[in-house]
């Protein structure tokens, strides 16, 4: 019988005990700031069915969702469909994708948290009490190309707030980002736009009907340069008088101010350019006064090309790796409106636990106390010792201390090279002398030192 490689699907990935206690304590400190700002937990299915998903990630989306089989023979009712009447592809004797995906998918993995957070809230509407602030740690799934900080499934860390249209909850999510990332010790810039700049813009160059060309096209300005931005945008329509306006635009650089002068200019004509100034100036004038550890910016070539956005957006870069965004988010005025709840505001900042891992891990930037998570071994030396040490296991346990055994009576260096390799910092040594005085021999595997102590002393040392 030949035995089969083991193999996972490119873009995941498996974790090793080491890096899930580093994962934790990301999650952990996330989850902690999302509590004390007063945020609840909620969590949502891994599939969604399609028509929730479907269109609410522009054209470029909806080719990365991760589509499931119906069960069963899913191609029944496809097979003697005909072609000529359901698909306009027929004269190839198959349908195109986008026609036959209903047919044989009705659901598919989520793509991100917001959107089914927008199908939650209409379905739940009568339980929750608005505005509704909520968090969510989950994983979602991309049908992209794996690389360096860009996986298939990975874990999002989302906050947001659903019910109000105050710009004070733009100022608070600011204030969560700042908070995290200072406790985590990275080094990063927030950058900070609205879409009704962009909007705005797209108006004053004569292209209000192609926002959203606009937008993921500029979102590309990073990875692919001005030029190519241009040529696309190109293609999509856009005049070449109105790129040649749009320019100096995605060239801006300077101080907060400065940028802002360029664009209260720039966009004078434009009600809805103006209205996005002032919302991004009132976020700034509440920030100026809340003393933020990190750096914040304005950056009219951030776009986030998701269709749902409305206002402000958010997007944060590790200042010290190489590695995209790690925190993004921002406004959408109307996304529940989809669902069947219109005029319901929120907005909403997602962090990257795996790049922020990834960060973490290529500064080594993790607490070195995470690299044990047991506290005290007890050592074993027989029958009579184990029955003993289980007692006191038992109440180690009970007092919260992460304790184990070792299984077996083997040689005593086996036993301490168990502890070394698992970074156990302590081991108790309980033979017959131990048993009979109560006094306990205690080593630190870190100095080699070791001293006597009786359980209640025992304990108390291990708590601290």
């Amino acid at each position: 019988m030949a035995f089969q490689k083991p193999s996972i699907p490119k873009g995941t990935r498996d974790f090793t005990p080491q890096e899930m206690v580093r994962r934790n304590y990301i999650f952990d400190v996330i989850r902690k700031i999302f509590q004390t700002f007063g945020y609840q937990p909620i969590e949502t299915p891994a599939m969604e069915n399609l028509t929730t998903l479907m269109g609410k990630y522009g054209v470029e989306g909806d080719k990365l969702l991760f589509k499931i089989l119906n069960s069963g023979n899913f191609l029944e009712g496809v097979q003697d469909v005909n072609y000529e009447l359901r698909f306009t592809n027929y004269e190839k004797g198959i349908p195109d994708y986008k026609e036959l995906t209903p047919f044989i998918a009705e659901k598919g993995l989520r793509y991100d948290l917001t959107v089914p957070f927008a199908r939650f809230v209409v379905q739940h509407q009568n339980e929750l009490i608005f505005p509704f602030k909520r968090y969510q740690i989950q994983p979602v799934w991309r049908a992209d190309r794996p690389q360096k900080g860009r996986y298939r499934e990975f874990f999002q860390c989302d906050v947001d707030v659903i019910g109000s249209d105050s710009l004070l909850y733009e100022v608070e999510l600011i204030q969560i980002i700042d908070d995290i990332f200072s406790q985590l010790g990275m080094n990063i810039l927030i950058r900070i736009n609205n879409r009704k700049i962009l909007a705005g813009v797209a108006e004053v160059i004569g292209a209000a009907s192609r926002l959203t060309d606009i937008t993921v096209a500029i979102d590309k300005l990073d990875k692919i340069g001005i030029e190519n931005v241009s040529e696309e945008l190109l293609q999509k329509g856009i005049t070449s008088e109105g790129i040649k306006r749009l320019r100096p635009l995605l060239m801006l650089e300077g101080k907060l101010k400065e940028k802002v002068d360029f664009l209260s200019d720039f966009l004078d004509s434009s009600e809805i350019g103006r209205k996005g100034i002032e919302e991004l100036l009132l976020v700034k004038n509440y920030l100026k006064d809340l003393e933020l550890k990190n750096k914040f910016d304005l950056d009219v070539r951030l776009a986030r090309g998701l269709n749902y956005y409305t206002g402000t957006i958010i997007e944060v870069k590790a200042l010290d790796v190489p590695i995209g965004s790690v925190c993004g988010g921002g406004r959408y005025d109307d996304l529940t409106g989809i669902f069947g709840l219109s005029g319901v505001s929120g907005v909403g900042i997602s962090f990257g636990a795996d790049r922020i891992y990834d960060v973490l891990n290529e500064l080594k930037l993790f607490p070195e106390n995470l690299e044990s998570t047991t506290r005290v071994l007890f050592l074993n030396f027989g029958e009579q010792e184990e029955k003993f040490c289980l007692r006191l296991l038992s109440q180690c346990r009970k007092a919260g201390i992460t304790s184990e055994i070792y299984p077996q009576n083997i040689k005593l260096k086996k036993q301490l090279d168990y502890a070394n390799k698992k970074n156990i910092p302590f081991v108790v040594f309980i033979g017959k002398d131990e048993m009979t005085t109560g006094k306990l021999t205690v080593k630190s595997m870190n100095t080699g030192d070791q001293q006597k102590m009786d359980f209640e002393e025992l304990k108390i040392f291990l708590l601290l």
